[in-house]
């Protein structure tokens, strides 16, 4: 699977327009026409991150005359958070849900997007901003199960929290800090697991809005686990519970 990309101002502004399924825009510092406004207001729209680099950088990324712009195409569909909540309440009573706060590497992303769609997850909640792309590492990583789950991406992760909550979905985070384990936490209702980034954990002003929050025992002398590790445990703690063994 090659990762495909849009090079120019024109092109990147007839692919927003048309809502195409773009994954991340770049931008070259310093360059502030109209038509760069319009990319970031429609790309905020949409949910797209945007980052604003040298032009060495967008060299890097395309010999081709890119115009100071150039926007990957995600490989897969993004639902809105509101569609794949209702869907996955249409399928249970109890869905489960996770949230990834700034997951920063590519291959962590599509081993917790791989061991999410073998757990049952109904639905993957991304930043559209400061977290990894879905590229051609994700799918690879994910052995193509990034295709066959529901994944949402939204502007704010407090948002989206405040959104379950009027569907009663209880939140679960996970932090090293947590004075009790994920063992304890009853996972057979409708919930959200919360995983943070690979060396910040779950923002402090998240943690302040949810139900639980819950650790792993370690036993070992290393501090911390993987979070693709982590998330596994954590999810298949959520599985066995369900299936009631």
């Amino acid at each position: 699977m090659k990762e495909e990309q849009i090079y120019g101002i024109h092109s990147t502004l007839e692919a927003l327009r048309a809502e195409q399924n773009i994954e991340k825009i770049f931008l070259q510092k310093g360059l502030n026409s109209e038509a760069f406004k319009e990319i970031s207001t429609l790309a905020r729209e949409q949910n797209i991150a945007v980052s604003y680099v040298p032009i060495q950088k967008l060299n890097r990324l395309s010999q081709e005359n890119h115009q100071g712009c150039i926007a990957k195409i995600s490989p897969i569909t993004y639902q809105s958070l509101e569609e794949m909540v209702e869907q996955a309440f249409a399928k249970t009573k109890t869905p489960l849900f996770l949230i990834l706060d700034q997951i920063t590497d590519v291959r962590n992303l599509g081993a917790i997007i791989r061991t999410a769609e073998c757990t049952g997850v109904n639905g993957l909640i991304l930043p559209s901003q400061g977290g990894a792309m879905i590229n051609e590492q994700t799918v690879k990583t994910s052995s193509g199960a990034v295709f066959n789950l529901p994944i949402a991406k939204v502007n704010h992760i407090k948002d989206a929290l405040f959104f379950l909550d009027t569907y009663k979905v209880i939140k679960i985070a996970a932090t090293e800090k947590a004075k009790q384990s994920i063992y304890k936490v009853d996972l057979k209702q409708a919930s959200v697991i919360i995983m943070g980034s690979e060396g910040k954990g779950v923002n402090p002003s998240i943690l302040k809005m949810v139900d639980h929050e819950a650790k792993l025992p370690l036993l070992g002398e290393t501090s911390s686990l993987n979070v693709s590790v982590a998330c596994g445990v954590f999810l298949y703690e959520a599985l066995r519970q369900r299936l009631g063994d």
